[in-house]
């Protein structure tokens, strides 16, 4: 009991836990009260982009794969949530309208799958799961790391938004799929569900949090790190460096599909303008900014590169893009832990000025039972004999 009452009461974990506890008060009781409909609105999206930077965070922060690819998998999940609103708004054995206007009038085949809201949860997780899972253990098997995974991953996400923009008949091409009115039968247009899904991407989001926590100080997220820090000594340990990075690499996946799947409701469309190769740097700038390799940096960046992006483009529409790249570039040379390395310092200088690490004391050596110098043709007094 008392250990467990200890453990509870550790440093990290209380800091964790008040943590958390505040940013659940912010979200649920504070925001609600002070934003208007609208900002609540903006900050539900916000909360949507943060939950793919988590999955960015443990990717890239702990395990050290620059995923520049994230916004497929938020695609998916994004469009597979689309399909099922169209269909829903549809009716039983209804066609979209897109369908009737610019195609043949018949549902394609796979489409059909997501008619059912069990079905389109399920597929929702399962679909990018089995494409990072696929892809992750062909890449990390074959030894592709560093800045050719990166390139990989980025021409990924070009070649989806490519194929959405040519599939005008199925997925609406450019324009996307818009024009919701309801989500698992209740009205998109009524503003107390508009308010429940800003708690639901709260509540998905911080649950997010917890598990990426979870995986942190767990032993995998030690051997994560390992195998971000030194690769080839933990293969040589006898643990297989793949099954980690597919296996955080999945995760990632998981979590943008998940918040792409809730954007589609908050925001009302997606388009193959939101899972190219623009907004998946977007997605990287955020957790850069915050801070990679901690566990509220991504979020925060996240939620601050995207209100960010909403202030500045209603004042300078045309230089967002500009000032993305260089706050992007500006982090990396100058800040390469990002913000949340600033409150680490400071911490650590505090506790520097408090109270200064008392020195080592000094040892005495066991006997050898190896003769001094035998291995290194030196006398005990380090002469040459």
């Amino acid at each position: 009991m008392t250990q467990r009452l200890t453990a509870l009461l550790a440093p990290g974990r209380t800091r964790a836990l008040a943590g958390f506890a505040l940013a659940a008060v912010v979200l649920f009781a504070v925001a609600p009260v002070l934003l208007s409909p609208f900002r609540l609105g903006l900050l539900a999206k916000f909360l949507c982009l943060a939950m793919v930077a988590v999955g960015i965070g443990l990717a890239w922060g702990r395990g050290g794969l620059l995923t520049l690819g994230q916004g497929v998998y938020f695609g998916l999940g994004a469009y597979v949530m689309a399909m099922h609103l169209k269909l829903a708004d549809a009716g039983p054995g209804g066609v979209p309208d897109f369908m009737s206007l610019y195609g043949t009038g018949e549902v394609p085949w796979w489409w059909e799958p997501m008619r059912s809201p069990v079905a389109t949860v399920a597929l929702v997780i399962l679909v990018p799961a089995l494409l990072a899972g696929v892809l992750g253990w062909a890449v990390f098997t074959r030894r592709v790391r560093g800045a050719y995974f990166a390139i990989l991953s980025q021409a990924l996400a070009a070649a989806f938004a490519i194929l959405l923009v040519g599939q005008q008949q199925t997925t609406g091409g450019t324009n996307g799929l818009n024009g919701f009115r309801s989500f698992f039968g209740y009205d998109l247009a009524d503003p107390v569900n508009q308010r429940m899904l800003y708690l639901v991407a709260a509540g998905v989001l911080l649950a997010m949090v917890l598990v990426a926590r979870q995986l942190m100080v767990s032993r995998f997220g030690e051997l994560l790190v390992a195998v971000r820090d030194a690769e080839d000594r933990v293969r040589f340990l006898g643990y297989d460096p793949a099954v980690a990075k597919t296996t955080v690499y999945v995760v990632a996946a998981v979590m943008a599909a998940v918040g792409g799947a809730l954007f589609v409701p908050v925001v009302g469309i997606v388009s193959p303008a939101d899972v190219g190769v623009v907004p998946s740097i977007g997605f990287l700038v955020g957790v850069a900014i915050g801070g990679r390799a901690t566990l509220l940096g991504p979020v925060l960046g996240a939620i601050a590169v995207s209100w960010a992006q909403t202030s500045i483009s209603e004042q300078f529409p045309s230089g967002w893009i500009y000032f993305q790249g260089a706050l992007f570039v500006g982090v990396v040379a100058f800040l390469p832990g990002g913000l949340a390395s600033l409150l680490g310092r400071r911490r650590r200088r505090g506790r520097g000025d408090a109270a200064p690490a008392p020195e080592e004391p000094e040892t005495t050596a066991p006997p050898s039972p190896v003769p001094a110098g035998a291995h290194t043709g030196r006398t005990a007094q380090g002469r040459q004999p």
